[in-house]
């Protein structure tokens, strides 16, 4: 997996984004083309006619980022409203479907981790992509995601980070979409201003972003259009799956998870208690290998392929990351992280005047 700077105005990060990853990109589309129908039933064009009224939610909430999908639409040879489908692809999809996706934060020894990993259909593992973007108005920041969309999962040099857990759930509002919501956090100077990215701009669609910062702050967020549920951290912990938990929200946003999702999150559970006692000093290794656990396969942390579930249903861990906030650290492994064997570190530099607690 190599890393792709992008960098200049909100169109040139776009073009340099659509230019580096068309061929990626352009599989994307195929990709979706081929998901919205199995759990939709929709074309490509009746997707694109969905996510053309998530526009006027952008231009309200983020409007900057259009014009960084119009450039990576440039780039790609494709037009914005692929784009745009491809970034609303969680309320047009995930409606119907939900993915998997094991995600905690954890502090230790004075040290504030967020680690998870990122489970979706095999066919999209190769357009996975590493982008580190600089741009004219915001930090630099790191984003593990897929290609053509704006952002998901990463932190920024403000030791600012985030994970995201898919929800399956027919609501749709009001707000951001997903992924446009994540660019938006990942741009955020600080955890506060992080937080009312869900509870000011709102997220039209439900998901759990888990917010965690280099001062040692986190929540667990799970949002839709209404007031987001919070989850506080408990001795140091925070831990999500792929299902509501937090009462305020339970009793307003109906789910629909897979049957796996409450197991795992036990699994999560108890591994990170069991890392907790002595205090020892927790390291990027140790953490992978908590995001590599196969208790419960083939329906584990560590998600493989499961010729038993129907083809349209069957889910990967496609990535897994790890991110030490104190040291604006992110390290990547591409695939299973019980097969891969190189990782990808980025670091960040503190931006200056901004000391470290």
């Amino acid at each position: 997996m190599q890393l792709t700077a992008l960098s200049g105005s909100r169109r040139e990060i776009g073009l340099a984004h659509g230019r580096a990853h068309a061929a990626r990109i352009q599989r994307s589309v195929a990709v979706y083309d081929r998901l919205f129908h199995d759990f939709a039933g929709l074309g490509w064009a009746d997707a694109r006619r969905e996510a053309e009224r998530f526009t006027a939610l952008i231009e309200r909430g983020f409007p900057t980022i259009l014009d960084e999908m119009d450039g990576i639409a440039a780039g790609a040879g494709l037009d914005l409203l692929d784009i745009l489908t491809l970034n609303c692809r969680s309320e047009i999809s995930l409606t119907r479907a939900s993915g998997g996706c094991s995600a905690f934060a954890l502090k230790q020894r004075g040290e504030q981790w967020l680690a998870q990993n990122w489970d979706w259909r095999a066919d999209q593992l190769d357009n996975v992509v590493a982008l580190q973007i600089e741009s004219e108005d915001a930090a630099p920041l790191v984003s593990i995601g897929e290609a053509g969309m704006v952002a998901k999962i990463g932190l920024n040099a403000n030791g600012l980070g985030v994970c995201l857990n898919a929800i399956r759930s027919r609501t749709c509002g009001e707000g951001l979409p997903i992924h446009v919501a994540l660019r938006k956090i990942l741009e955020s100077p600080d955890f506060d201003s992080a937080l009312r990215v869900a509870t000011h701009d709102r997220v039209c669609s439900p998901a759990h972003f888990l917010l965690a910062s280099h001062d040692g702050r986190a929540a667990g967020l799970e949002v839709h259009p209404g007031e987001p549920g919070r989850l506080e951290p408990q001795r140091g912990v925070v831990t999500h799956t792929n299902h509501f938990v937090e009462p305020t929200v339970t009793c307003q946003v109906a789910d629909f998870p897979r049957p796996d999702s409450r197991p795992r999150l036990a699994r999560l559970d108890a591994l990170l208690q069991a890392r907790l006692p002595d205090e020892t000093e927790v390291t990027e290794r140790a953490l992978f290998e908590v995001l590599s656990d196969h208790h419960g396969a083939p329906l584990a942390i560590c998600r493989h392929h499961n010729p038993d579930q129907p083809p349209e249903e069957r889910i990967e861990t496609l990535f897994a990351v790890v991110m030490n906030l104190n040291a604006r650290r992110l390290t990547l492994r591409h695939g299973k992280p019980c097969e891969s064997a190189d990782d990808l570190t980025v670091s960040l530099a503190e931006p200056a005047g901004k000391p470290t607690p």
